[in-house]
């Protein structure tokens, strides 16, 4: 397994959070239905506007009769390591909120409310001491379909789940991808007053 260098901050940011990243070494191991749960019931403390709680978790367990079918809907640079994960879920959320008496209207934040409750599942992952790695490489028909998800749903990304494995199980191209990321300065994100573009944005357009 890969020891995470240590990460550091200039500011007392918590170590679950500076702790957390995204391998894609996994081993095979069956992760049980309510240790699962448990992580997506974090998702489910995320905020939300007008507590409208858009997200929508749909899961598949290693070792069930429908792990292979959400596996399919990947791309196959991702199928090639998460086949080796315990858990994939695909995150949802409803751009509508009202409803009942209330005639529904567009939900602006699905798509950052479902943001936050992903976080929250990734973080309490970490925490039980699993491994969870984002992803946005699939094929959003072939998901949609096969989830059944209905038009007023967004699609948003999927989580790996599963236990950190050896790095030399992966490809020589992606063993050495496999450490930590870091992150731009805080200077470079964070103005006050006004927006101001870094000049890594100005390189990037």
């Amino acid at each position: 397994m890969t020891q995470a260098p240590e990460r550091l901050s200039d500011t007392p940011v918590e170590r679950l959070i500076l702790d957390r990243w995204s391998p894609r070494a996994f081993t095979p191991a069956p992760i049980a239905e309510a240790e699962l749960l448990a992580f997506l019931d974090a998702g489910r403390w995320a905020p939300s506007a007008y507590n409208s709680q858009p997200w929508r978790f749909i899961y598949a367990r290693r070792d069930t009769p429908e792990w292979e079918r959400f596996l399919s809907w990947l791309i196959p640079f991702n199928h090639g390591w998460a086949q080796h994960a315990s858990a994939l879920v695909y995150i949802a959320s409803h751009t509508v909120m009202g409803g009942g008496k209330a005639e529904p209207v567009p939900a602006p934040t699905h798509a950052f409310d479902a943001g936050a409750a992903s976080v929250l599942i990734q973080l309490q992952a970490s925490k039980a001491g699993w491994a969870t790695h984002p992803v946005s490489g699939f094929d959003q028909d072939l998901a949609r379909a096969g989830l059944e998800l209905p038009d007023d749903y967004a699609l948003n990304a999927a989580i790996i789940i599963g236990r950190q494995g050896e790095t030399k199980t992966l490809p020589d191209s992606l063993q050495e991808r496999e450490q930590p990321s870091g992150r731009r300065a805080l200077h470079q994100l964070a103005f006050q007053g006004r927006f101001t573009v870094s000049q890594q944005d100005q390189d990037i357009a």
